[in-house]
């Protein structure tokens, strides 16, 4: 065994001294070639996105991100192409476990998904989770534009959508009637959530059904309160309503028109008796996504031709 002197104990303590400050300087280099390739390797790593809600999937189409989803939920029916991607389930009963499986990078979705406990399972889990404003306001469509195009970095595609948008909204809002006494004469629109005919709700403010009644220049029937309240033949009939205003889903929920005009106190409004019963593709009358513009005009159109009959 070889032992040190004192004579040579300065020189080789210099020489230990140089090679660890150079393997210090050696280790320091990989690590930062290590962190530059992860770095590239992340940037490179191509986005697998599960979409939860229809509006934020007919978004991602519009700005052409779509081949970046891998998931989507239920009501994600819009564009057609939409309903050929892999489903995760209805957007308010989530599984963490069918998500995953898909190996998302990233999960975007409004307040409505759920249950909050499933958000935080695929956070935890690495996956990064973006929840968007679901208000139901045409401002608000457009916030969720900008903020997909940054997240997806589409921002010149959202750009444009959002002008295209904003020039569609602008010459609708030209096309109402500027005098507010034509409030006096608009219609009364009741809008009916149906799952059956024993399980009907009526759509108060605060919600997206009246949102769409207001902005189609008509008068929400069921103003008194906010959110849905189960309906009684009692209160429909007290609501005089000109116009029942259905989802296509439950108008078949319903039956057809000669059922919608069985329910009880249905026959008893102006409504019933005119046979004014309208029917909408949910994801176009509730999604508020990029075809507010076109279902609004849409729903106008409709109102005007029940309330000119």
């Amino acid at each position: 065994m070889r032992r040190m002197t004192p004579a040579r104990f300065p020189e080789t303590l210099a020489f230990l001294m140089r090679r660890r400050a150079l393997s210090r300087l050696g280790a320091m280099s990989a690590l930062a070639f290590s962190q530059k390739i992860h770095a590239t390797r992340h940037t490179d790593r191509k986005q697998r996105i599960v979409c939860i809600g229809g509006a934020l999937t007919e978004i991602v189409y519009e700005i052409g991100a779509q081949s970046c989803l891998v998931g989507v939920d239920t009501t994600s029916t819009f564009p057609k192409e939409a309903q050929l991607i892999p489903q995760v389930g209805y957007a308010r009963s989530l599984s963490a476990e069918g998500i995953l499986a898909l190996a998302p990078t990233s999960v975007i979705a409004t307040e409505e998904a759920g249950p909050p406990g499933v958000l935080r399972q695929l956070s935890a889990a690495g996956v990064s989770v973006d929840v968007l404003d679901s208000g139901y306001r045409y401002q608000g469509v457009i916030r969720r534009i900008a903020v997909l195009g940054r997240l997806l970095n589409q921002e010149t595609a959202a750009v444009a959508l959002i002008e295209r948008l904003n020039l569609e909204w602008s010459q609708l809002d030209s096309a109402k009637p500027s005098n507010t006494s034509i409030i006096s004469t608009s219609a009364r629109v009741l809008f009916l959530f149906a799952h059956s005919a024993n399980r009907l709700m009526a759509a108060g403010v605060q919600t997206g059904a009246h949102a769409m009644i207001e902005y189609a220049g008509a008068i929400n029937a069921a103003s008194g309160y906010s959110g849905y309240r189960p309906l009684t033949p009692e209160s429909l009939i007290a609501a005089r309503p000109d116009i029942l205003l259905v989802t296509d889903h439950g108008f078949r929920a319903l039956g057809d028109l000669s059922a919608v005009l069985k329910l009880p106190g249905v026959m008893q409004t102006p409504a019933g008796k005119n046979q004014h019963i309208i029917a909408m593709d949910a994801s176009l009358l509730l999604g508020f996504g990029p075809r507010l513009p076109f279902a609004v005009k849409s729903l106008m159109s409709q109102f005007m031709g029940a309330r000119d009959s």
